[in-house]
């Protein structure tokens, strides 16, 4: 192909290597919850193996389905909105590339060291000091290629996914460089430059905002541009995702401190965290709002399109997912809920419902179009569909009784002040709720094998299709 005409197609080939990863990765990291899930439940599937145990193995757990499979969605969906939305190729091939490989070496690199309990520690942020470096270099050269497609864009208006999209890569390398400044003592291990109560509040402004900004802000940028796509229909109220999106950056950043409640953090500080989360309450429904009501006139959809119920049922766990947080973040409720199962229940229904399902929806629209093929079954989508769902549902609500039985269990005292309980007796009580989580997350990662076959035959034999840039460019 000559050089004119590449620069007159879109670049789909990274798109669809992003697109691959995000389903591998997607079971890959699901099928190390699963493992640890049954663990709780046996603990005898340790095997008294230390690389196979519950600590070396929910790191990976976490890292493999946050920063694999979601990154890897976040990356796909990105490259491909940045390109359709500005009407021009993306901006280096070459630089696009090393993004896509630099990236998987970084999650390699992290399934190696993780296991074998090489880690800094810092939720979220385990990797050692070497692979640090590396994720910012690999993040710099997406964020110069994100950016560099926009500011070469086509078309003048810039839309509002890409917004989100890259108010996510700016926050998130913030809190990726300043939560990892740390004394490197050998190539594997590093101590933070924060101690004691500082390095906990840098760690949960970066933990949060990790939350809020890589797991809510990035897919926001692919609900506002898959749902309309699906649906046929223009976005709700464009003012209100402009509102959202300034509304959700501003308050976010400042609600991590209600992860360290009844902690040593000033109580000044708590009470901010506390505040901010619930303030977060109104964009985060706006935004919600804004998107269920973009299926205006269209919902009779509903009944023929299971990818459009993915991608709606999504926005309905976000919705779930920023009540639910804000009203843990109140101090009486978090003294409840605080260290307690509810808040798993509660993580995971953000990360399988919203998270997993829009991913999951945005695949089934990509992946065909990246390829040139109809979809194999649609009948095999809507299975996943309702074992997704159904994983969802055992999953949460056996986490929610599980918490709240926890709290009240713990807070349970004699007249006396001595406690009903022992510890002992409230990890037995545990059991039959941890059985029915590892049931939903064993249905969820069905579900998600399911939808690997059902693309492996999409794809199979299939040419990639090349997609021309339109010309002249008109508005999007």
């Amino acid at each position: 192909m000559t050089t004119e005409n590449l620069q007159n197609t879109y670049n789909y080939d990274v798109v669809r290597k992003f697109a691959i990863m995000t389903i591998v990765w997607g079971i890959v990291g699901m099928l190390v919850g699963v493992i640890i899930a049954a663990q709780l439940a046996w603990p005898m599937l340790n095997f008294d193996t230390p690389w196979f145990t519950f600590g070396r193995l929910r790191p990976l757990h976490t890292n493999a389905v946050v920063f694999a499979f979601g990154g890897s969605a976040l990356m796909a969906t990105s490259l491909f909105v940045v390109q359709r939305t500005c009407h021009v190729r993306i901006f280096s091939d070459k630089l696009a590339n090393f993004v896509f490989w630099g990236w998987q070496t970084v999650i390699v690199l992290a399934a190696i060291t993780l296991p074998l309990g090489i880690t800094s520690t810092k939720e979220y942020a385990e990797l050692e000091w070497p692979i640090d470096i590396l994720i910012t270099v690999v993040w710099v050269s997406y964020a110069i290629v994100f950016f560099g497609t926009i500011v070469k864009r086509k078309i003048k208006h810039i839309y509002v996914a890409n917004w989100f999209f890259g108010a996510f890569i700016i926050a998130v390398a913030i809190l990726h460089i300043f939560n990892n400044l740390e004394y490197p003592i050998s190539f594997t291990k590093s101590y933070s430059i924060y101690a004691g109560v500082q390095d906990a509040m840098i760690q949960w402004w970066y933990g949060h905002n990790a939350v809020g900004f890589f797991l809510t802000a990035g897919f926001l940028g692919i609900m506002y541009y898959f749902i309309p796509k699906q649906a046929e229909k223009p976005v709700y109220s464009y003012r209100l995702s402009v509102v959202h999106f300034w509304a959700l950056s501003f308050t976010y950043i400042w609600a991590g401190p209600h992860h360290l409640h009844y902690t040593a953090l000033p109580d000044w500080a708590q009470s901010v965290g506390m505040v901010f989360s619930l303030i977060l309450l109104a964009p985060s429904w706006g935004g919600m709002i804004n998107g269920m009501m973009t299926l205006s006139g269209a919902w009779h959809k509903l009944r023929t399109d299971p990818i459009l119920k993915f991608l709606v049922v999504s926005v309905s766990f976000y919705g779930m997912s920023t009540f639910e947080g804000p009203m843990m973040a109140i101090k009486t409720v978090n003294a409840l809920s605080h260290y307690t199962d509810w808040t798993i229940g509660h993580v995971h229904s953000g990360a399988l419902g919203w998270v997993g399902m829009i991913s999951i929806g945005a695949m089934y629209y990509m992946i065909p179009r990246l390829f040139g093929r109809e979809i194999f079954s649609v009948r095999l989508i809507e299975w996943h569909f309702w074992m997704a769902t159904l994983g969802i549902v055992l999953y949460i609500t056996a986490m929610w009784v599980s918490g709240i039985t926890q709290g009240l269990m713990w807070r349970a005292v004699h007249e006396d002040g001595t406690l009903v309980y022992s510890f002992v007796e409230t990890v037995q009580a545990m059991h039959p709720y941890y059985i029915i989580r590892f049931l939903g997350g064993l249905v969820y990662l069905a579900g998600m094998i399911v939808m690997a076959y059902n693309l492996i035959r999409t794809v199979a034999g299939a040419k990639p299709i090349v997609s021309a840039i339109p010309q002249p460019a008109s508005s999007t």
